[in-house]
Order: C-alpha cells, then structure tokens, then sequence
C-alpha cells in the first residue's frame, strides 16, 4: 500500500520565533495523513513499436523544419531562434533537424518541487507520479446543485479539501476562476491561499509574464531568497495548437525558465479541431509543439525544469464538444508518454477528466477510463486529477472528493504485487488446508487492516442499513463527505511573519493599480 505519513503541520521556517507557546500549539495540532508521490512498481504500457516511434519523430522533425512553428508578439523570442540557428520569416520559425531535440538535452530528466513542508515535497520524472487537482473552470457546482460562477471563497475551500485530501500530493494552481476579484489581481489572492491554507507544492500564475513575476516575488517571501535555486513552483505553458506560441504563454514560461522554476509545455488539443484526427498524426503534431517549446525554455536557461505536457481529447463532429475518456484519447496518452520517455523528460497528461455536467455514471466511466490510462500510460504530473466536470468548464466539490477518494486506487494498482515470504502466504495456505477458511488464520489477522484499499467515501453497508439512512447515493455520501473535511479542517503551521509579509505584498500590489475585469 502507499507510504502514507502522518505530519502535524509544520511552518516554513523559523524566520520569527514563536516561543513556547507556539511549540505546543504544533504538537498538539491536527495530524493531516498525506500519501506520499506515486513511485510505480509496474510496466509502463506502449501502444507504438520501434518502427512507428522512428515514423513519427521522424515527421516531428520535417514539421519543425519545413512547416515551422509560429512566435507570434514576440521579437526577443525570434532573436533567440536566430541565435541559435533557426531559419526566421516574421513569425514563423524554422528549427533546423535535430536542433530542437539538441536543445532538450540540457533539461533534466527528474526534478523535485519543494513544499514548504519538506514532508510534502515531490519527485517529478522517473518512475514517479504526482497527482494535483482540477486547475482553470471558471464555473462551480455547489453543495445546493448550483451552477455558478466560481468566487475566491470557492477556491479557498478547494485549496483547503486539496489540503486535507490524503492521496492528492499537489496543491494545484488555478483549482477555480474567481470571478469576484478583479482579473488583475485574482492571482494574488490565489497563491496567498496556496501558501497559506495548504502545505503542499503549487502552480504560479501564466496569465501575464508580470504575474509569474509576482509569482516569484511571492515565492521568495515564503521560501526565501534561495527560492530561485530550485524548483519551488510548476506553471502551465499551453501552446496555442496548431503550431503557436503566443506571447502570453511564453512570457511566462521566460520568467519562470530564467527563475529556475518548472514549466508544464503542454499542447491543448482537441483532435480533428487542433490537430489531424487520426491518432499518428496528432502524436506528431504534439511531438513537434512540444520539442519547440521545451527547446525554446532551454534557450532561456539551459537545466531549467521543464515538463512534457500532452493535453488531447478529441470532438464530437456531430455537436462540435470535446469528448473524454474516448479510446483514441488514450493510444495518443501512451503514445506521447513513449515519446516523452525517448526524450528522457518527465510527462504530464491524463487526469479526472469527463464531459458530464453532473457527478454520475458518464462522470464516472469517463473519469476511469482516463485516470487508468495516465496511471498506465506512465504520467509523472496528473493535473486534473480530482474535481473536473463538463469539459472542464466546472469544478465540483462532490466530485472533488469522489476523484480524491477513488485516487487511492491508483497507489494501491501502482505497487504492483508483493511477492515476499508475507504476499505468497504459503503458511496461511497450509494452515487452512482443503475446505477451511482464512478468516481466522494468522496471516488473515496479521494482514487484514492493510490488505485491502477501502473508499473513504463510497458505501458498502447492507441494504437494511443503507436504507433505513435514508438511502444515500454518491452525491450524498459525497456531500457529506465534503462537509466532513471542512468541519475538521485546521490550517497548517506558517511563520506568522511570513504570511504577514505575503499579506503585506498582496496588498501592495492591489493597490498600485485599478481593478481590470476584462
């Protein structure tokens, strides 16, 4: 089973002394169980041969080098690609063969983020995989059955259920839009929470490269000067498929590459809209984007922490929706995970992802599907692993701790299969003998506690039992759940002269400048 830990929260660190007082009200604390990062125990699953690996890096390079790939707003990015050696006309770059796959060389295959409780840090690479919840919607599904726009109240209790979720190892970013603060402004209050409500790693802000500044800025306050040493926050970069790096996203990615912070280069694709609709030739196209992404992060500052994202779902052509969860979404899920391996680069894709606009059975089938593949597929960093509904445009808060609960199957899968002295049970097996029964035996009792995964949430009572509880379904049991977690929720230990110093920042900062809504 999963390396669970029990750590009472723990501040930062010890810039200002809190005297005894404040050493007795950590011990005596709430002790908050958190899984530790997957380390999997099982084969990866691969769905291309040899021969179709070297087809399709093989068009991945003639995309970069005859079609190209577009910086658009951007003269200092195209600079660096004439610098480097790529052929530049306007916008549009391209990368000599091999220049690209050159350049991503100098990242590293395996990295960790830092927490500001060290107990909560993270391996990203390898054999890994870190599970972070649901990042962008702008709408909320409330405990009432509302669907609404999202508020910073909303994102607060996200971060706070992320926070208390014993499988979830990442506090996220962007968990939802809210839309009640001025959108100039919103990240500010989004990363005071991460770094206050929860001590788990986070995301820092892509919407403006001067909000990944402040992202940093922040960072130093809680983390200190060294913060920029090493990787202390993950960031999305998603290019503008087909082919497009807008400078929004690159700006970004420029400050964050240059603060030796780590970027998720991460094609959004949605197949037959964004890329060809066959399965080979959408691996080719994310393959290209993201060689040419990483690349260019490379140019910033060769070693800066960088992350293969592949974000690919495919259309229905009758209604024009994204689908989830569909086949096709997952042969390119293995296929990109072998070709990010071939680059020796951590992968990010997969997550909790569904089209329904409600947390019930096509929720839950979609969900399965793409949870198992990204544990499958070998996934490193699982964003939207818990909380995503109707094609992302909703968070729900049910849903949250249904995915977060159903997260510990993935560590259990993950462990594969103890073949010790104690997992072949040869005593139990002789100890019961032809027609007996385990329950018993002194394996049984040795064993029973850890044996099997239980849900947390999901109800296995008999049904007089269920019944005469009023019969709840998994919107109740979930409901209830949700409310559970918040009634005992405690928020972990911080220097209060850090978070006075995050808090001092976040107002200055507000008010430098007017609120922006648009």
């Amino acid at each position: 089973m999963a390396d669970v830990q029990e750590a009472a929260p723990r501040a930062a660190r010890g810039r200002r002394g809190g005297g005894g007082a404040a050493r007795r009200a950590e011990r005596t604390a709430p002790k908050i169980e958190a899984a530790r990062y997957i380390t999997r125990n099982i084969p990866d699953f691969e769905v291309l041969t040899p021969e179709a690996i070297e087809i399709i890096e093989y068009n991945a390079e003639t995309i970069l080098e005859e079609v190209g790939v577009a910086f658009v707003d951007n003269p200092a990015a195209l600079d660096r690609w004439r610098d480097a050696g790529a052929d530049v006309q306007g916008e549009r770059v391209r990368i000599p063969r091999g220049l690209a796959r050159k350049l991503c060389a100098t990242a590293p295959s395996q990295f960790t983020q830092h927490a500001r409780n060290p107990e909560r840090n993270v391996e990203i690479g390898g054999r890994n995989l870190v599970l972070a919840p649901v990042y962008g919607p702008p709408f909320v599904r409330d405990l009432d059955g509302n669907r609404r726009y999202a508020t910073m109240e909303d994102f607060r209790t996200f971060v706070k259920l992320g926070y208390m979720s014993k499988w979830v190892h990442h506090s996220g970013g962007t968990v939802c839009e809210p839309t009640d603060v001025a959108v100039n402004k919103r990240h500010l209050d989004m990363l005071e929470a991460h770094m206050t409500l929860s001590d788990k790693p986070f995301m820092g802000s892509v919407t403006e490269p001067e909000r990944a500044v402040d992202s940093v800025e922040m960072c130093k306050i809680l983390f200190g000067e060294k913060a920029t040493e090493a990787p202390h926050m993950t960031s999305l970069i998603n290019i503008n498929s087909p082919l497009t790096f807008d400078a929004t996203m690159m700006g970004a990615l420029e400050v964050y590459a240059a603060n030796m912070q780590a970027c998720i280069v991460s094609p959004f694709i949605v197949g037959g809209a964004m890329a060809p609709v066959s399965v080979a030739g959408t691996l080719t196209q994310v393959l290209a984007e993201a060689l040419a992404g990483i690349a260019y992060s490379q140019l910033i500052r060769p070693g800066a922490p960088v992350i293969f994202g592949a974000f690919v779902t495919s259309i229905d052509m009758n209604s024009g929706a994204p689908t989830f969860g569909t086949p096709e979404a997952s042969k390119i899920l293995y296929g990109a995970g072998q070709l990010a391996r071939r680059l020796n680069l951590p992968f990010r894709s997969g997550g909790g992802l569904c089209g329904s606009k409600l947390p019930d059975a096509q929720a839950a089938y979609e969900t399965a599907n793409t949870l198992n593949a990204a544990l499958l597929g070998g996934v490193n960093f699982m964003l939207h692993s818990c909380g995503w509904l109707e094609g992302g445009l909703v968070a729900s808060f049910e849903k949250f701790v249904l995915d977060a609960d159903q997260l510990g199957i993935l560590h259990s899968v993950a462990a594969g299969v103890d073949i010790s002295e104690n997992g072949q049970a040869m005593d139990a097996i002789r100890e019961v003998g032809p027609g007996g029964h385990y329950l018993g035996c002194a394996h049984t009792q040795a064993n029973f506690k850890d044996a099997f995964w239980r849900s947390e949430v999901l109800d296995y009572r008999p049904y007089e039992t269920w019944a005469d509880e009023g019969a709840p379904d998994s919107m109740a049991l979930a409901r209830a759940r949700v409310n559970k977690m918040m009634n005992e929720y405690i928020a972990p230990k911080i220097d209060p002269g850090i978070a006075e110093e995050l808090a001092g920042y976040v107002a200055r900062r507000k008010a430098s400048e007017p609120d922006a809504f648009g």
